[in-house]
C-alpha cells in the first residue's frame, strides 16, 4: 500500500520546520522512527511507540500525535486494519484538543490543527480495507474538498505547493478506486483536472500524462492513449540534462516514454518489440523494475520461460530492495509453475530467501506455497 510522506517535514499541517537541526529536536526520537520506517521495521516501530507510551516520554501533544501516526501506519502496512482504524479513531474523536491554540503554554502564537495529514489520509483509506468501500470513497471527496479550501487560503507559496502535493495524491487515491469499480468517465474527469491544474512543473505533467493513457487504455482508447502518450514525447524532447539531478530526471523520463510504447506494443501483441523498448530502459537504468518485470512477462508470452526467468531472478540478486514486491514474486512463481515439475521446492527456496529479506509488510502468501 502506498501511504504519503510521513517525514518530518509533514509532521503538522502549520509547523515550520526551518528552525531545527535534526528531527529529534522537533519531536522525540524522531530520527530512530524515521529510520525504521525506512528499512520497513513496521513491528519494531510497534514496540518502539509502545514503549515511548508506557515510559511516559512523549511531554507535547504533537509528539503523542507524530507516535499515534507512526503506529497507524505501522499497523496499516501490517494489515492490522482494525487496530488501525481504533488509532486513528482516538483523533478523530479529539480534533478540538490537537489544535494549538488549547495549549498557548507549548504552542504561544500558534493556531490551527496539529493532525499530521497522513492521518487524515488514512481516516479516508482504511474503511475500504474493512470492507467498505464507498465509506472510503466519500471520506476522500470530503478530503478533497478540505484540501481545496486550504489551497485557496493560502498565500505564501511553500505551503501552497505542500497542499497542491496533497491534492495530487487524494486524486489519486479517488482513481484507484474509481478504476477498481471500472468508472473510467469519472476516472477520466479527474485526471484532466489535474493535468490542466499543472501548468509550471513539465515534469509532473507527464507523469499525469502517462496515467491518463494508462485510464485511456483501460477502456480500448487506443488511439487516446497514443495521443497521451505523444504529448510526453515532446515534453521529454524539450528536456535538458546539464547536471547530475537533470541526467536522472531525464532518464526516468525517456524510460517512461519507452515504457509506453513497450505497453503500445503489448496491447497489440507485438512483444518482441516490446522486449526491445524495455531493453532500452534496462540499459539506461538497471533498476528499473517496471521494465525488468515487464521484459520478463513479454518473454513469457513469447513462451521463452527461460529467459523470462533469468531476468526475474537476476533482478532478485541484482536489486533485492527495488525489486522485492509481491507482484514481482507472483508474476516470478506463475513462471516457476508453467516451467518446472517441481516447482513447490523452488518456491519454497525463494520464499526461504524472502523471510530473510522482506520488510516487516511484505506479503509471504504471494508464493503460493
Amino acid at each position: 500500500m502506498s501511504l504519503p510522506s510521513s517525514d518530518a517535514q509533514t509532521v503538522t499541517e502549520h509547523e515550520n520546520t526551518d528552525s531545527v537541526n535534526s528531527y529529534n529536536d522537533l519531536c522525540y526520537d524522531l530520527s530512530s522512527l524515521q529510520d525504521l520506517a525506512c528499512r520497513g521495521s513496521w513491528r519494531s516501530i510497534l514496540d518502539k511507540v509502545a514503549q515511548a507510551r508506557s515510559g511516559s516520554l512523549l511531554s507535547k501533544p504533537h509528539e503523542h500525535l507524530v507516535y499515534l501516526s507512526y503506529n497507524a501506519i505501522a499497523l496499516t502496512k501490517l494489515r492490522r486494519f482494525s487496530e488501525a482504524v481504533a488509532e486513528v479513531e482516538l483523533v478523530e474523536k479529539g480534533l478540538d484538543i490537537y489544535r494549538y491554540e488549547m495549549h498557548p503554554h507549548h504552542y504561544p502564537n500558534r493556531h490551527g490543527s496539529m493532525v499530521p495529514f497522513v492521518l487524515r489520509w488514512l481516516h479516508a483509506e482504511l474503511p475500504s480495507k474493512l470492507g467498505k468501500p464507498h465509506e472510503s470513497l466519500d471520506r476522500f471527496y470530503t478530503l478533497l474538498q478540505f484540501i481545496r479550501e486550504k489551497l485557496s487560503n493560502c498565500l505564501e507559496n511553500v505551503p501552497r505547493q505542500v497542499w497542491r502535493n496533497r491534492e495530487c495524491l487524494v486524486i489519486n487515491s479517488i482513481i484507484s478506486h474509481h478504476l477498481s469499480y471500472k468508472q473510467y468517465g469519472v476516472c477520466l474527469d479527474l485526471m484532466k483536472d489535474l493535468i490542466n491544474g499543472e501548468t509550471n512543473d513539465s515534469i509532473a505533467s507527464a507523469i499525469l500524462w502517462s496515467k491518463l493513457g494508462f485510464v485511456q487504455l483501460q477502456f480500448g482508447d487506443l488511439e487516446g492513449a497514443k495521443g497521451s502518450f505523444g504529448v510526453i514525447e515532446g515534453i521529454v524532447k524539450d528536456l535538458k540534462g546539464e547536471n547530475e539531478t537533470e541526467i536522472e530526471i531525464m532518464i526516468k523520463m525517456k524510460n517512461l516514454v519507452n515504457r509506453n510504447n513497450a505497453l503500445m506494443f503489448m496491447v497489440e501483441k507485438d512483444y518482441a518489440s516490446a522486449v526491445r523498448e524495455y531493453q532500452e530502459c534496462i540499459d539506461r537504468d538497471s533498476s528499473d523494475v517496471i521494465a525488468i518485470n515487464n521484459k520478463a512477462l513479454c518473454l513469457m508470452y513469447m513462451r521463452d520461460l527461460s529467459d523470462s526467468i533469468k531476468v526475474m531472478e537476476n533482478a532478485l540478486e541484482r536489486i533485492p530492495t527495488s525489486a522485492l514486491n509481491e507482484t514481482f514474486v507472483v508474476n516470478l512463481c506463475s513462471m516457476y509453475e508453467l516451467a518446472y515439475v517441481n516447482h513447490s521446492d523452488i518456491k519454497k527456496t525463494l520464499g526461504s530467501w524472502i523471510a530473510r529479506v522482506a520488510p516487516d509488510d511484505f506479503d509471504t502468501s504471494c508464493t503460493r506455497i
